[in-house]
């Protein structure tokens, strides 16, 4: 078997495999940035437990639509996971609970929710998709759906960088100066959903975050400067997608689990060999260096 028949043949041969190759360069482009201030704003968690706050919305537009159309689930989706953010912020400022502990009471009432739903109208292997995303069956309208997202979400992130990246390391100086910090906050939220929902027809509930925080992850190892760290997330999101769908191609494993496996590998490797790994801190130092 040659290189051309590992690597190339299988998006030649196959338009399933192009497209979604597609979404994973999509998904890759906006995910990154997004992941990276996620994790620079402390919020990576609340990133997993949003992913799951879509699955009641994904799971009424499945009863609307009466199948697995992801146009009316995508936007089951948006509207559920905005709901439980906003929601989680209004119960932060009005009671005595942290954003995160109101962040994980929604999301796991909406995963329970969700899970109901599905199960009560659809059948196992419709449970399954939901969880888990059909990265092989994304068509033409997902694929249009996708790349719109990340369009808007390139856009957005290019025209509030500056505002976000002073809220993420200095938010009392953003309110000194009046700049509509909560405004920022609603819209990155808003991104952070929406990325969401465009993952989640991929990868499924479930794993729709593995794609925002295992790069930005991997970006936090290898660099401390912002941009190098969008960079860094942004191509081992894509690197992640590529190699996982060679993998589960040539292997016969599931697509979504395979791409998430290549990323957490990536991770792991970043772990012990990067700058900040493990390896460069035990390895002895010259004498006197830095």
């Amino acid at each position: 078997m040659t290189a051309y028949d590992i690597f190339l043949a299988p998006f030649a041969d196959y338009g399933f495999m192009r497209r979604a190759l597609i979404a994973c360069l999509c998904l890759g482009l906006g995910s990154g940035p997004i992941g990276v201030f996620l994790m620079l704003r402390r919020m990576s968690l609340m990133g997993d437990a949003m992913s799951h706050a879509v699955l009641p919305g994904a799971a009424i537009g499945y009863l609307v639509a009466g199948s697995l159309s992801l146009t009316a689930m995508g936007i089951g989706g948006l509207v559920a996971g905005l709901s439980v953010a906003l929601l989680s912020g209004l119960v932060s400022r009005t009671t005595v609970l942290q954003e995160d502990a109101s962040f994980a009471s929604f999301y796991l009432t909406s995963l329970a929710l969700g899970v109901l739903i599905v199960s009560l109208r659809g059948s196992n292997i419709d449970l399954l998709h939901v969880l888990f995303g059909t990265i092989l069956a994304i068509d033409a309208p997902a694929l249009y759906q996708i790349g719109a997202i990340t369009t808007v979400t390139l856009v957005v992130l290019a025209i509030i960088y500056r505002p976000l990246v002073m809220e993420c390391f200095d938010p009392g100086f953003l309110r000194a100066v009046g700049g509509r910090g909560p405004l920022y906050h609603f819209l990155f939220l808003l991104m952070v959903v929406l990325n969401l929902v465009a993952s989640f027809q991929a990868l499924g509930t479930l794993m729709a975050v593995g794609l925002m925080m295992l790069p930005a992850a991997i970006a936090q190892l290898w660099s401390r400067s912002l941009p190098q760290m969008m960079v860094i997330a942004t191509i081992s999101a894509v690197a992640s997608g590529y190699i996982g769908l060679i993998a589960s191609y040539q292997l016969e494993f599931a697509s979504g689990p395979t791409i998430i496996i290549t990323a957490s590998l990536i991770y792991g490797f970043s772990i012990l060999f990067g700058p900040s790994g493990i390896a460069r801190r035990l390895a002895p130092r010259p004498h006197l260096k830095g």
